[in-house]
């Protein structure tokens, strides 16, 4: 991530429905339909395991496939799929093999046998074969790459009248790049590519069916995997839903539309705390002290953190507002900062809400999460369209509604290669969903759920954060999961329970020493 700029840790999410413009899915066609079971055709070659490195466990392998760029020429150009597994220790008990996708797009998955084998309860893991891998164009899996800049990679772009001739050609320009560096790959890094690679995976195994645990994008893979492969749709648990019909530039806008309920609920929470925060006694007045906050960084950046902090930058925090006892010393922090006082000093948590960690030299992730949003859907092609809305969005969402609705490289990519993948077959998965997500917000998992037939949900209500299943140990929603994953039996009927918010640093703590990834990774991911 670009230093130079204030970004959350997470993305903008909230609680309340409301009506954005979507893309329009077109109808499944008979070419769609046949396309899926093309997979068929491909054989892929049995794994040749080995251990992936001395310093890893013995019992984690690695293995490479090879799999078709195009699976309808399944006998043309191939591309390397780099797979990993931890097998069940515990034969008689082995249920079959489950795959896991951490979110992005752009993640990597191939060290996540790693930490689902430390963390799911003995009952559970004893079932699977534990089987990691990078998406196509990800990591060790072909890797593709844009050739773009730290600033070229950031999405976060505000909307101004006198600026957005310079948004325009940001687009243009990261577009014509990846096109430049890999047009011929780009194409077929796509959601429906990737669901067929899960399938390669399934065969090469030798499974009739996989289990499936994804976080974020991974939930939008699983579902789509659910309608083009339904006979081999195991247990599927999907974890901070992404709305299928709001795939792809909905879910950014509903990073806008659902901070701003997060953020009425911090002021509330602020408010009562007045005597520790000193930020206003009433959600008016925290409200006021934030806005100020902002027009003054605007008209004089403040000093923070080796930092020059303007007040776009300072919007684009919008995850943080779902995290009321993280954000309200943040916010005192910057308002001490402005006032040139020395303020308290801030956790390492909440400084990395402020400044996260350098993101590597390369622009994989980015390439990828580009490749996929801009290549499973159609998106606008008018400039003109992205400034109104753009314009309208900032009026109606003030933190981060027109840097949602601003104009993005898909507005200049190639059009998709198949239509959007539409849920009408019946999928007997398992969602999970907190209240408080900040990515993948609850009237985004609502739509997961209502889109596919048949599932059932798990509603964590007054959790906070983005990922549930094993990312918060105190979770409500962990047995429930760990029911279904260890029986197979879908909940009667939806589940609520209540979890007591606790906060990003104690998630934090829950993060095991392997090497590992939180669902979305970067914070503009899913």
């Amino acid at each position: 991530m670009n230093l130079t700029r204030l970004a959350p840790a997470f993305a903008a999410a909230g609680l309340l429905a409301t009506a954005l413009p979507v893309l329009s899915a077109p109808p499944a066609s008979a070419a769609q339909t046949s396309a899926a079971s093309q997979t068929a055709e491909y054989a892929p070659g049995k794994p040749q395991w080995h251990r992936c490195s001395p310093e890893q466990p013995a019992a984690y392998e690695c293995a490479t496939l090879k799999v078709p760029l195009d699976y309808r020429r399944p006998q043309g150009r191939t591309i390397d799929l780099a797979i990993s597994r931890i097998k069940s220790e515990n034969p008689a008990k082995r249920h079959g093999a489950m795959l896991f996708n951490p979110g992005g797009p752009g993640g990597s998955g191939l060290d996540l046998p790693l930490m689902f084998n430390e963390l799911m309860p003995k009952d559970v893991r004893d079932q699977y074969d534990l089987i990691g891998f990078d998406p196509r164009g990800v990591g060790s899996s072909s890797p593709i790459t844009c050739g773009l800049n730290d600033t070229e990679q950031n999405i976060d772009r505000p909307y101004r009248e006198e600026t957005f001739a310079a948004d325009v050609e940001w687009a243009r320009t990261v577009a014509e790049k990846c096109r430049e560096k890999s047009g011929q790959v780009l194409p077929f890094i796509t959601t429906r590519n990737t669901a067929r690679d899960m399938d390669a995976i399934r065969a090469a195994l030798g499974e009739k069916k996989i289990s499936y645990v994804g976080y974020s994008y991974g939930t939008y893979l699983g579902a789509v995997y659910s309608q083009m492969f339904p006979s081999r749709t195991d247990r599927f648990v999907l974890d901070s839903g992404v709305d299928p019909q709001r795939a792809w530039r909905g879910m950014l806008q509903v990073w806008a539309s659902e901070a701003e309920p997060a953020f009425t609920r911090w002021t509330q929470w602020t408010a009562e705390r007045s005597a520790e925060f000193g930020l206003g006694d009433t959600p008016a007045a925290v409200s006021k002290t934030f806005w100020d906050l902002v027009a003054r960084a605007d008209r004089d950046p403040i000093e923070f953190e080796g930092q020059k902090l303007t007040g776009d930058m300072i919007r684009t925090a919008r995850a943080l507002f779902f995290y009321p006892a993280q954000a309200a010393p943040v916010v005192k922090a910057l308002k001490d900062a402005s006032d040139g006082k020395p303020g308290a000093p801030l956790s390492a948590e909440q400084r990395r809400l402020l400044k996260p960690a350098a993101e590597p030299a390369t622009d994989n992730g980015t390439a990828v999460f580009l490749s996929v949003i801009c290549g499973d859907v159609e998106w606008p092609r008018y400039p003109e369209q992205y400034a109104r809305e753009a314009a309208r969005d900032k009026a109606r969402y003030p933190l981060y509604g027109d840097f949602a609705s601003n104009i993005k490289p898909c507005a200049y990519w190639q059009r998709p290669v198949e239509p959007v993948t539409q849920m009408k077959t019946r999928a007997d998965v398992l969602t999970v969903q907190n209240e408080w997500d900040s990515q993948t917000p609850l009237t985004s998992g609502q739509g997961l759920h209502r889109a596919l037939k048949g599932s059932r949900m798990v509603l964590a209500m007054g959790g906070e954060g983005h990922g549930v299943y094993l990312f918060d140990g105190a979770s409500c929603a962990n047995a429930p999961v760990n029911d279904y994953l260890a029986s197979g039996r879908l909940p009667a009927a939806d589940v609520t329970c209540r979890t007591v918010p606790g906060g990003q640093e104690r998630r934090a703590e829950l993060v095991p020493s392997s090497p590992q990834r939180f669902p979305g990774g970067r914070p503009d991911r899913f």
